[in-house]
């Protein structure tokens, strides 16, 4: 595994293509001043703040001081909480701080290189000395960006094929890990992990913290098991198996080629229109977690009104719910918004890459394209639904 020398890109000296042929899903990688000059765009105290809130998914682990060894402990949490804990050896870490706060989710347009449908979120974690998670492994890529502090790291190579757990804890924690590589990780710092290769980060301050790009990775049995369910209701309930073409057969306990040629026909009548699939996929990778929905502004925004902010330099980003894709085909697109498909013509096809792919949408990347009434009106209505939102300036 190589050790970058200090840079001013996210991947050292390579580029997007060298790092995709190389390192991803491939083997681990440490890029020193990834980001350079980083400033963590939380304090600890606001990431505790956020692991309190309703809504919230947060964690607190304990190695150490808890009623029992690697004590797991649920959110939302309330103040005393923090001020119970003991000095040393437990982690705080929160979910999805990306819908959060828009400063942490900007650090996603760092990634932009990869599909935007396979970025999950960005978790922050918090831990001061010695606090740690335990040597695990994910099923997913990871780059583990320091923010605050440093912490030691210690990594396997190579993926783990069958892990054994460490019994009776609250957390998965590997019984037989080796590392391979040891090294410390600074502000800005960042580390690249294939899925399931062993690590083990240990907060070497008092004050540590690491913003974790985690990476969607959906199993075949969803993706195939929400497919077919998605097939079962374009069915038509009443329908069912009929023969009125049915020959004479020679031996009744045989299942005849007339039959399995109707139950063939049927079973690859549901995956042979790839539109029918395009539109189904782009339902189901944009479709929010949780059940969660978009929340409309109090007051909708008029067209005039926002032609007046973009011309004004307000640019547009994402809202705290808020997923976003497309397909394009020859002339037309289809625009996926929190699992709905939005069919834009030839006229405005051009539309689908500019809001999309992106945390936040520069305003100069949107004026040129105001005299057009039908992007405008896209726009509005993606504001007026929550889906985009103004930022200040």
């Amino acid at each position: 595994m190589e050790t970058e020398t200090p840079t001013s890109t996210l991947l050292g000296d390579r580029s997007p293509a060298d790092f995709l042929n190389d390192y991803w899903q491939k083997r681990p990688l440490v890029v020193r001043d990834a980001l350079p000059d980083f400033q963590s765009p939380l304090s600890p105290n606001e990431l505790a703040g956020l692991a309190c809130e309703d809504g919230v998914e947060s964690r607190l682990i304990l190695k150490e001081g808890g009623e029992y060894p690697w004590e797991l402990r649920h959110g939302p949490f309330m103040t005393d909480d923090f001020l119970d804990l003991p000095e040393t050896h437990w982690t705080v870490l929160v979910q999805e701080v990306d819908r959060l706060i828009p400063e942490v989710g900007a650090l996603l347009d760092h990634f932009r290189f990869l599909p935007d449908w396979r970025i999950d979120d960005v978790m922050v974690s918090y831990a001061p000395t010695d606090g740690t998670v335990g040597p695990h492994i994910d099923n997913y890529d990871v780059f583990l960006l320091q923010g605050l502090g440093h912490r030691r790291w210690q990594i396997g190579t190579e993926p783990v094929a069958t892990e054994e757990i460490v019994p009776d804890l609250d957390v998965r924690i590997l019984a037989d890990f080796e590392p391979d590589e040891e090294f410390v990780l600074g502000p800005g710092d960042m580390l690249y992990l294939p899925p399931r290769v062993a690590h083990h980060g240990i907060a070497e301050d008092d004050e540590c913290m690491t913003y974790s790009v985690g990476f969607r990775a959906p199993r075949h049995q969803d993706l195939v098991g929400a497919f077919l369910q998605h097939a079962m209701e374009q069915l038509d309930p009443d329908a069912r198996y009929s023969d009125p073409d049915l020959s004479p057969v020679e031996n009744a306990g045989a299942i005849p080629e007339q039959t399995r040629t109707k139950v063939y026909d049927l079973l690859r009548g549901l995956v042979d229109d790839d539109a029918a699939i395009d539109r189904w996929l782009g339902q189901y990778l944009t479709r929010p977690d949780r059940d969660r929905q978009a929340v409309p502004p109090q007051t909708p925004v008029s067209a005039s009104a926002l032609v007046e902010a973009l011309k004004q330099g307000i640019d547009l980003r994402r809202g705290p719910v808020s997923h976003l894709a497309y397909v394009e085909y020859e002339d037309t697109a289809l625009l996926f918004v929190n699992g709905e498909a939005r069919r834009l013509d030839s006229d405005l096809a051009y539309a689908a890459p500019i809001i999309t792919g992106r945390e936040v949408v520069p305003a100069d990347r949107l004026t040129p394209y105001l005299d057009d009434d039908a992007f405008v009106d896209l726009l509005v209505s993606l504001v007026n639904e929550g889906i985009l939102e103004q930022a200040a300036l």
